[in-house]
């Protein structure tokens, strides 16, 4: 039986991102695209490689992806939003990458791919945007669309470890997102400890911070190849 009130959220957040698909690159990217642009140097996209991006957003790091696998290679992209997709289009459209990538709106818990089709996946600050019960299913699905050997990258809000001290911006975040979800969607994530408990091999570990909260930037690798 389909959970009413999850299928609700998803349409709520669906609805977000389309109003807000035309202003995003100037509200969000200006201030995630150094984080974002380290993990798409981190995965290290190669030419005539397949590759799928979770949460393409405006497109920016579809652009720089399709670049990098040229054209004996293969993007697609999924997201959620047809706003988002509309934007996207259209600036691959402007650069001439149409032919190297595929759009896709879905929903990455039920990913619409073959099992063993990708050499890599990427998605940044998305996997924090699902409920915590819900990023296993999210990594599982990414675990069976990758190739043996496949290499996931991912970009997203971090706690605070070790010798880091929460800053009060952080512990403000967190508290937005708990009692005011529809305005703060997203919440920090043990994305490293994620990725290894769904079985994926840290290759990369690496910290960047945005307005005092920490980002991680990761590249698990599957098992095989």
């Amino acid at each position: 039986m389909m959970d009413t009130t999850d299928t609700a959220q998803r349409g709520n957040n669906q609805a977000f991102y389309d109003r807000i698909s035309s202003a995003y690159d100037a509200i969000a990217d200006a201030n995630e695209h150094a984080a974002r642009e380290a993990g798409e140097q981190a995965l290290a996209v190669q030419a005539g490689e397949q590759v799928l991006e979770l949460g393409f957003g405006t497109g920016n790091t579809l652009l720089n992806l399709a670049r990098a696998v040229g054209p004996d290679g293969h993007l697609d992209g999924i997201d959620i939003s047809e706003g988002m997709l509309g934007i996207t289009d259209r600036k691959l459209d402007d650069a001439g990458l149409q032919d190297r990538v595929t759009l896709h709106t879905g929903d990455a818990r039920n990913l619409p791919f073959d099992d063993d089709q990708f050499d890599a996946a990427f998605a940044s600050f998305t996997l924090e945007l699902f409920p915590l019960e819900d990023i296993p299913l999210v990594l599982a699905e990414i675990m069976r669309v990758l190739k043996p050997g496949g290499r996931l990258g991912i970009v997203s809000m971090a706690h605070v470890e070790g010798d880091e001290r929460e800053s009060v911006l952080e512990k403000t975040y967190r508290w937005m997102h708990q009692h005011f979800p529809h305005i703060v969607d997203c919440q920090p994530i043990h994305a490293a400890r994620r990725l290894e408990e769904a079985g994926f091999h840290l290759e990369v570990n690496d910290r960047r911070e945005i307005w005092s909260m920490p980002v991680a930037v990761l590249v698990g690798r599957k098992s095989g190849g």
